[in-house]
């Protein structure tokens, strides 16, 4: 390979980059605000876990020979059918959510553009960038907005770190009374999304084939998690510093606007702008990364569905990827206007709550299989006992949400 470490850095990051959206921001600034610095372990574990998901696909993919859609063909048509509802019902829906969130954090920047034109803009910019398939297009827009929000975020953390003196005796580790679910919730929003399920495909545009690039691969996987618990715990230090002990409260992703208000009212008014910025691109990045990962999902899913003859290395050239970017965009914009169907929004709840588990389950499945991995390639009992933890993890978090939503 005779490549430097840090050259290996790159889809690791994309795919954390992209789990980490404005819900997880709310997430870690809810954890200071109420906790002080009480769940930076649960942050911590968070990502240990995320990395052990990450790696699996990864793992997956180079040993294997195989994209994860076919290790999930393998184990029966209802993983098959599973996916190709999940991706169209939540396509739908999530090209909506997600530029409503870029544009709420470009709408505080900049408001005399409507929010409705803002959310249009970015699924117009989402669009533009992964409708053509090029790679290294995508991957240079992404590390220049992973770059942007690591620095406004983490330097705004820097900024307050003065005025957490008093506050470091929180960081004890322990369990609040009637926080359990809070806290798997948080370790539970730790960069992890349906995109994980893509890491084989952008290691596969990276020329990472094999089992020489196992190694380079944990090292990829691990230094991008090790950034997004960073990143996070920044988040939860912001919260804590400034609003910890106040009874001031922090709410969806509205909230974030007013926080960063706060931001510029205690610290200086570029201070709020740092903050935007690094809303926005971690909303922007979660778009353009559904925009190109899940849509190379669905062209495999299509390949495989269909048994065309198109090669894994030309997903991102064909009509199936096309389309999906193309159903990301347009079809969600009209929820911009008519507002979201309950309906549609249970049934996106319900799939959404399930992917992470079926994630869990099916890697425990492919990474324990001797019809595809060689022995040497298979789960050691670390690994199998992470997973199970995760899929215990995911498990009980689908039902609390799936109690929620039919509640």
């Amino acid at each position: 390979m005779g490549k430097s470490k840090w050259t290996m850095i790159g889809p690791g990051l994309i795919v954390a980059a992209t789990g980490v959206g404005a819900g997880d921001l709310v997430a870690a600034l809810v954890a200071g605000t109420n906790y002080g610095l009480v769940f930076m372990w649960a942050i911590i574990v968070g990502a240990v876990f995320k990395f052990v998901l990450n790696e699996g696909v990864g793992r997956w993919h180079l040993l294997s020979g195989k994209t994860i859609f076919e290790g999930w063909q393998s184990m029966g048509k209802w993983a098959s059918v599973y996916f190709g509802v999940y991706a169209i019902i939540w396509g739908f829906v999530y090209g909506a959510a997600g530029t409503s969130s870029c544009a709420l954090a470009m709408s505080a920047m900049i408001p005399s553009i409507p929010l409705w034109a803002w959310a249009v803009i970015h699924g117009l910019a989402g669009f533009a960038i992964t409708w053509s398939g090029r790679f290294q297009l995508f991957e240079r827009v992404m590390n220049v907005l992973v770059g942007l929000m690591f620095v406004t975020v983490v330097g705004s953390a820097l900024l307050v770190l003065p005025q957490l003196d008093d506050l470091w005796q929180t960081a004890v580790p322990e369990l609040p009374k009637g926080s359990l679910l809070y806290a798997l919730g948080l370790i539970g929003g730790v960069g992890g999304s349906i995109t994980m399920a893509s890491y084989g495909y952008w290691l596969q545009e990276n020329g990472w084939k094999g089992r020489a690039y196992v190694s380079p691969m944990r090292y990829d996987s691990a230094v991008a998690y090790i950034v997004t618990a960073i990143f996070t715990l920044s988040l939860l230090i912001l919260g804590a510093a400034l609003l910890y002990g106040t009874n001031t409260s922090i709410s969806g992703e509205q909230g974030l606007v007013s926080f960063a208000s706060i931001m510029g009212n205690e610290l200086h008014p570029a201070a709020r702008w740092l903050f935007l910025l690094g809303f926005w691109s971690a909303s922007f990045t979660s778009v353009i990364g559904v925009w190109n990962g899940v849509s190379y999902l669905f062209a495999d899913f299509v390949r495989n569905m269909r048994k065309t003859s198109v090669g894994t290395e030309a997903l991102n050239q064909s009509k199936a990827f096309r389309f999906y970017v193309f159903w990301l965009t347009f079809p969600p914009m009209l929820l911009h206007f008519i507002g979201k169907p309950v309906g549609l929004i249970i049934v996106y709840g319900a799939l959404g709550a399930l992917f992470m588990p079926f994630l869990a389950v099916t890697l425990l499945y492919l990474l324990n299989s001797k019809k595809t991995l060689p022995d040497e390639g298979r789960n050691h009992w670390l690994s199998n006992a992470l997973l199970a933890l995760c899929l215990a993890l995911f498990a009980v978090l689908s039902i609390n949400e799936l109690i929620r939503l039919f509640a």
